[in-house]
């Protein structure tokens, strides 16, 4: 460009971009033009953003809570060399560790025709899925006066799975189950069990038990071992509706809910039982089925991870039709749900019957420990009415739960921290029982 006096230098700085030069900068420049002219040229030599490419890799899942990296490799194909800030940015609830600002912040020098990466290290406070936003990428020229500006649409989805806190239960859940199973303690006896092997009588064994052919054959009494039945069929069902948003310490039940049945699928699948999920309110929102053990696990927490609660009723008569049509005879049907009066007597009571026939029910729910705290309050006006609403509260949900039992649902009413142990203890005293 041949600049012809000011006029020319003033309509070479009117053309250039909105952005690069301030409005209040006009007359100075007219004043100064060397420092003009060094702008224009810083201007002219910085790297082109538009002709920019990029290019994503690194994690694409993470467990809520930890963290992940995403990597971002910008390519310079232009023959100036790129001095650039840039900017990562994504979804506030993705949280790039650190400070947030700078987190998501990268200066990065370019040669000509080469590539550098960065990389944004992310931890999630937040399921679900977690979509790139856009770069925007500054490129400054050598002398640091002038700068292009430009955005970038570079897609990338994290998906943020379920934190699954319960697995620390985990293991002394599955040693109990092998004493169940016999292999670290005395086999038990039960309706619905398998034969397992034959050992000698000592007293107090039940007499049930004597297998008089093979005491005909030895000179011992001989009894027979049991060991719970595997193979068996069990349906959990996660109630997204409204009652579910409802938020216990800070997190919704749904996510207390979902780790439950999160150390239940893992406990079950151990003990050799065949597990589906089904998530539902008005409708189907996740279902997985006929997985196998290896895959189980894995396909169950990724089918939790986008869940949200539904702000609506859920649908008591849907959710027994969807639970029969995907439960075979003779299953243990694991509800998810709430213990609030008005949900249970006016839904699921009515329809319970229809489950209850055909399979072993087994229902787990939230509480909030809140309520329990509130029990305890004493010393001025207000306290005492506190407690006599938390005690109130309880005695409804123990009067619901009561009716359910003579329904013969088993109930479990747990708080967030232990509502996972003990769905997992129910199900273990229900294969103790020989009702699995």
């Amino acid at each position: 460009m041949t600049l012809t006096g000011r006029s020319a230098l003033l309509a070479a700085i009117g053309a250039l971009p909105v952005g690069i030069f301030a409005p209040s900068w006009t007359g100075m420049l007219a004043v100064n033009a060397p420092l003009s002219l060094a702008i224009l040229c810083d201007y002219a030599l910085a790297a082109p953003v538009r002709t920019l490419r990029f290019t994503r890799s690194g994690d694409t899942s993470v467990r809520l809570g930890d963290g992940v990296e995403v990597h971002l490799t910008v390519a310079n194909p232009s023959r100036r060399r790129l001095r650039a800030r840039l900017r990562d940015a994504w979804p506030p609830s993705s949280r790039p560790t650190g400070s947030e600002q700078a987190a998501s912040r990268h200066t990065l020098t370019v040669p000509a025709g080469e590539r550098r990466r960065v990389t944004t290290v992310l931890r999630p406070i937040r399921r679900g899925d977690r979509h790139a936003a856009r770069v925007t990428v500054r490129s400054y020229g050598p002398l640091g006066l002038a700068a292009r500006q430009g955005n970038h649409q570079v897609p990338w989805t994290v998906r943020v799975l379920p934190a699954f806190t319960s697995r620390k239960h985990l293991p002394s859940k599955l040693a109990r189950l092998r004493e169940l199973d016999g292999r670290t303690s005395v086999l038990i006896r039960g309706q619905g069990t398998e034969f397992d092997s034959l050992r000698e009588y000592v007293p107090g064994d039940d007499t049930r038990s004597i297998d008089w052919r093979a005491t005909a054959r030895h000179t011992t009494v001989a009894v027979r071992t049991w060991r719970p039945e595997r193979d068996r069929h069990i349906l959990v069902v996660l109630d997204t509706g409204r009652t579910s948003a409802g938020r216990v310490g800070d997190a919704p039940r749904l996510d207390a809910s979902m780790d439950a049945a999160l150390l239940l699928t893992a406990l079950a699948s151990r003990a050799g039982d065949r597990v589906d999920l089904l998530a539902f309110d008005r409708r189907v929102r996740a279902r997985v089925q006929g997985r196998s053990a290896k895959d189980l696990l894995p396909a169950v927490v990724n089918a939790l991870a986008p869940l949200e609660p539904e702000l609506v009723e859920t649908d008591a008569r849907g959710l027994s039709s969807a639970a029969l049509a995907n439960a075979p005879r003779g299953s243990l049907i694991v509800l998810l749900t709430t213990l609030e009066a008005a949900p249970i007597e006016d839904g699921l009571l009515p329809v319970l019957p229809q489950l209850t026939q055909r399979h072993t029910v087994l229902l787990a729910s939230v509480s909030d420990p809140h309520t329990e705290s509130m029990t305890k309050a004493r010393g001025t006006v207000d306290s005492v009415y506190e407690a006599a609403a938390g005690t109130q509260t309880q005695d409804q949900r123990r009067r619901t739960a009561e009716q359910l039992q003579r329904h013969g649902v088993t109930v479990v009413d747990a708080t967030p921290d232990n509502v996972a142990p003990a769905l997992a203890d129910a199900y273990l005293a229900l294969k103790a029982a020989g009702r699995l």
